[in-house]
């Protein structure tokens, strides 16, 4: 890879992205960063500056509420499309619901939402990212991907692919998170990256198929609000 042409704003950056898997100490961003908790420390306050990073009483860094702003703006139609039938679905199936695109060669989360009534919730934070070859929602995605676009898979992979791509929707099993399953569908929309709907959760007492169906049911609608 080559080398960032500002290292400065390419380390900020690759903080705000840490971050997004949830809060961390000054020593524990210096570590992940590879660089002197001084260097660190320097790149957080610059971040608390502009609001996009806070400290809590225990000194831990997280992302900040202007984070949340800046991010509403991203593909805003498709997060203003995609709420409402992410809120009905994660209601109504009683499972975290939510949005992933692609962005390079991984998927991340754009918006989530955790079911209303739920002894237990099971988090998806926005921002949260993964490799495409793993989880539901990369299968998912993968699968409107003509072939030769594909990164290098396994032929486990390919046959999992290819199997969602026939059925119309993806499915995964500790595969991003241990103990999580996910259920995902894929959503195409004109000139827009490739994208899926979908649920995570521990456990289920509705089928498979059943939540695909649901998923599929918001997916068409979202595409024929913002591609109609």
């Amino acid at each position: 890879m080559p080398a960032p042409a500002s290292q400065t704003l390419s380390r900020g950056i690759r903080i705000l992205e840490i971050l997004a898997d949830g809060p961390l100490t000054i020593d524990e961003v210096a570590a992940r960063l590879e660089v002197h908790r001084s260097i660190a420390y320097r790149l957080l306050r610059t971040l608390e500056d502009h609001r996009l990073v806070i400290r809590d009483a225990t000194g831990r860094t997280a992302l900040g509420p202007r984070m949340a702003a800046l991010a509403a703006g991203v593909a805003h139609d498709l997060q203003a499309e995609a709420l409402p039938e992410l809120t009905a679905v994660a209601n109504e199936l009683g499972h975290t619901a939510f949005l992933a695109v692609l962005d390079g060669d991984e998927v991340i989360t754009l918006t989530s939402v955790e079911p209303r009534h739920a002894v237990a919730n099971v988090a998806q934070r926005p921002g949260t990212r993964h490799p495409i070859t793993v989880g539901a929602p990369g299968k998912a995605i993968l699968a409107q991907l003509p072939d030769g676009e594909w990164p290098s898979i396994d032929e486990g992979l390919r046959t999992e692919v290819l199997s969602a791509r026939e059925r119309g929707y993806a499915l995964s099993h500790d595969e991003v998170i241990p103990n999580l399953r996910s259920i995902a569908v894929p959503l195409s929309l004109r000139g827009k990256r490739p994208a899926a709907l979908a649920v995570v959760h521990v456990a289920s007492r509705v089928p498979d198929a059943e939540i695909a169906d649901r998923l599929q049911r918001s997916a068409s609608i979202i595409r024929a609000s913002l591609d109609g």
